[in-house]
């Protein structure tokens, strides 16, 4: 039976692809060359704005940037910037493209099918909202990727993990009490059949899922190294996986050029993850100095979340779970502070979960880094920042390419921006009204620029 679904999901996607191609959007077909004239440049690294400047982009590159005229030849489609921002497109370090904008009651019940049309629905909502790229952090996604890298609809950029890949028992084991006990050779759960997630308990068995993944076309591999909030089943501080296992996955990883990262809140199981080679730690509300430093010292990456308070938290139907985001909440400030003082190497990222209105915060999130930012340094984190950190995909890097930077020879995404964001980083809250341009690899999504 599962045979027949894929093969009858192949055939309606083979048939949306022939569509598509066969009638391109108007959106994904982009001129010959672009030319930004008469704008002020942020550069993705650079704490102020450029001088008017003109930016030429040809098939998905920015060619040219240049103070002097740029000739507009035939075939060169002309935007008049009239001082506004040209900025690179945002880049969210941890989104769940599967899992975002779903209630987390359908994601076990209703039809896959189903389920995909809804993530599908929301990549688009994503890049409508100027992000332009994400590191997807866990969930079925390759089909969407694919979909989104061939045309068939519009999208960000995606750098898939795949299934997350978790202990028994452990943040990512979402079996349903029926599905228990697992049995050697036994049948996959829901959640495993599905993609979401992957059990393993040796690491052998670590080393099988993490290869899974690379095999489907994960870009880096993710891991479950701590408790979570929206698990019910293990307690926040608890520390997930042993040394080794974590080892097993960082070495199939690197067989691939790549890495990990991992989930984890707490010093203990941060410290094990860096012990086993870890490069990224996701989340690490609840940690303490020394670890902290101990992230400086290594270059590991910190993948930080502005969680304050419920406006913009996943929505939790279970009391524990809500104790626990509590907690969460009450690290944050803690936790910025910490990688400020050190200068560790951070992240931005949302990790909306399970509701529309939470994932349509987006910008909204980034825009409470002011509390410990200037709003140059949030923008750098979410555009030139987030770019070095998606280059540690190295050999399987799915974008090869510079993204998140205004340079000529990087990657042509790009927002056009009605107002200075370096001195009001509110206007990335309402996209809608302040975004005016959106480009990916090289093709305008959005042209709201009055006519």
């Amino acid at each position: 039976m599962r045979g027949l679904r894929s093969g009858l999901l192949a055939a309606l996607l083979l048939g949306l692809c022939q569509t598509c191609h066969a009638q391109p959007s108007p959106a994904a077909s982009p001129a010959s060359a672009i030319l930004f004239q008469n704008v002020r440049i942020f550069d993705g690294r650079s704490p102020t704005l450029s001088p008017p400047f003109n930016v030429l982009v040809r098939g998905n590159v920015i060619e040219r940037i240049s103070a002097g005229a740029i000739p507009a030849d035939a075939g060169i489609q002309v935007i008049a910037g009239d001082g506004r921002v040209l900025m690179p497109g945002l880049i969210d370090a941890h989104w769940h493209a599967f899992m975002a904008a779903t209630p987390q009651p359908l994601l076990a019940t209703a039809d896959p099918a189903y389920l995909h049309l809804l993530a599908a629905r929301q990549a688009e909502a994503t890049l409508m909202r100027g992000f332009t790229t994400v590191r997807d952090l866990g969930g079925p996604v390759f089909g969407l990727k694919r979909a989104i890298d061939e045309g068939v609809m519009p999208g960000p950029r995606i750098y898939p993990s795949g299934a997350f890949i978790s202990q028994t028992s452990g943040h990512g084991d979402f079996r349903f009490s029926f599905e228990l006990p697992r049995l050697p050779g036994g049948p996959l759960s829901h959640s495993e059949v599905e993609g979401v997630a992957a059990i393993a308990d040796s690491p052998d068995e670590v080393r099988l899922r993490a290869r899974e993944q690379l095999r489907l076309g994960a870009s880096q591999i993710k891991l479950m190294a701590g408790g979570g909030v929206a698990s019910p089943h293990n307690p926040i501080e608890s520390t997930q996986f042993t040394e080794a296992e974590i080892r097993a996955a960082v070495e199939a990883a690197e067989n691939w050029g790549t890495y990990v990262t991992v989930h984890a809140y707490t010093p203990r199981a941060i410290r094990q993850a860096i012990a086993a080679g870890v490069k990224v730690i996701e989340h690490g509300h609840l940690i303490d100095e020394p670890t902290a430093k101990l992230l400086a010292d290594r270059g590991i990456w910190w993948s930080l979340q502005p969680f304050l308070d419920d406006e913009d938290a996943s929505p939790l139907v279970d009391p524990v779970s809500r104790a626990k985001a509590q907690a969460v909440f009450a690290g944050t400030d803690h936790a910025y502070k910490l990688a400020r003082t050190y200068r560790v190497k951070t992240a931005f990222g949302t990790d909306a979960l399970f509701d529309a209105r939470v994932a349509g915060r987006q910008g909204a999130q980034l825009a409470k880094l002011v509390r410990w930012y200037t709003p140059a340094e949030a923008l750098r984190m979410a555009t030139g920042d987030n770019g070095e950190l998606l280059r540690l995909s190295g050999l399987i890097n799915p974008y090869p390419g510079r993204l998140g930077v205004v340079e000529e020879g990087a990657l042509a995404d790009l927002l056009l921006v009605d107002g200075n964001p370096l001195e009001n980083l509110k206007l990335i809250e309402d996209p809608g009204k302040n975004v005016l341009i959106i480009m990916k690899d090289g093709r305008i999504y959005k042209n709201a620029l009055p006519r």
